[in-house]
């Protein structure tokens, strides 16, 4: 079994210690941005929680990708350019898991922890789920292992995308050249995916480059000028880490043993798009972006 520097242990220190640079910067006005102590706590304790899931239950998503590892029809090996190649095949990896977790509610139930503030610093980077290890999300990296990708070299450069992306999450930094902004995930892209706008959702699913939104047609610019609110279409009101952690789980899990459902009604609950109503009454991205754009007035997160 290769053995990897465990990248976001490592860097959990450097993580606070950011987030502690940035929140003095806000509160002086050195720098753009809004922080909320109780809201910044709350992502802390997540991103400590998040760690701790990782070593109690990583164990389990790591078995079940060594078990697809006999079935690998290649191995490339454990040299710096398999590294490499590794690293540009998870990050379009990760762009479909990402949108499978936007856009399959199970998957959703644990992201959706990571949208849940309505606040964009980098504390907010640090808001991940307990639950990730639950919900299979780890067999959409099958791909990777059955062409030759050893899981542990998967797991490294996961890490490494994850850490590439904590520091997008800030208002400190507005723009890049346009050359990196056409390339690589942004400050200013992921914003727009935070962004509650209609326009905004479910847009800039990359990790490190953007430019897999920008030939799947989900890309979205950041207007200049314009205000951005952050967090869910309807938000959770609360500090409470485990009600943070579990409370869209809890709601899939009511909402599939509800009385009175077809099977097709009960699927639809847990793994259509968030929004699904049995009654087709749907409050989906698309739906919300449809009444949007026909004129009607929407409710923006914390009005």
């Amino acid at each position: 079994m290769p053995e990897f520097p465990k990248v976001l242990a490592l860097a959990a220190p450097a993580f606070f210690v950011l987030v502690t640079v940035e929140w003095f910067a806000v509160r002086k006005r050195l720098v753009a941005g809004r922080y909320e102590w109780r809201d910044a706590w709350t992502s802390m304790t997540m991103g400590l929680g998040n760690l701790a899931s990782d070593l109690l239950f990583g164990a389990m998503s790591l078995a079940a990708l060594l078990w697809l590892w006999q079935f690998r029809v290649h191995d490339f090996g454990l040299t710096l350019p398999a590294l490499l190649f590794c690293l540009l095949c998870q990050d379009f990896v990760y762009y479909w898991k990402h949108r499978a977790m936007h856009r399959i509610r199970w998957f959703w139930s644990a992201h959706v922890v990571h949208h849940s503030s309505e606040h964009y610093n980098l504390s907010t980077a640090l808001r991940q789920p307990w639950n990730n290890h639950f919900t299979g999300l780890v067999l959409l990296s099958a791909p990777l292992v059955l062409i030759g990708f050893h899981p542990a070299l998967i797991g490294f450069v996961a890490s490494l995308n994850l850490l590439y992306q904590f520091w997008i999450h800030t208002e400190a930094i507005h723009k890049f050249p346009k050359w990196i902004e056409f390339v690589f995930n942004t400050p200013s892209h992921h914003r727009v995916h935070h962004s509650t706008h209609p326009e905004h959702l479910d847009r800039n699913y990359g990790g490190i480059l953007i430019v897999w939104d920008r030939i799947f047609g989900s890309f979205a610019e950041e207007q200049d000028g314009a205000e951005m609110r952050y967090g869910l279409v309807s938000n959770i009101g609360t500090y409470n880490p485990v009600r943070v952690a579990f409370a869209e789980m809890v709601a899939v899990i009511r909402d599939v043993f509800a009385p009175g459902l077809s099977l097709r009604q009960r699927l639809g609950r847990a793994f259509a798009p968030p929004g699904y109503d049995p009654s087709g009454q749907h409050n989906r991205s698309e739906e919300i972006l449809a009444r949007h754009r026909a004129g009607e007035a929407l409710p923006q997160a914390g009005e």
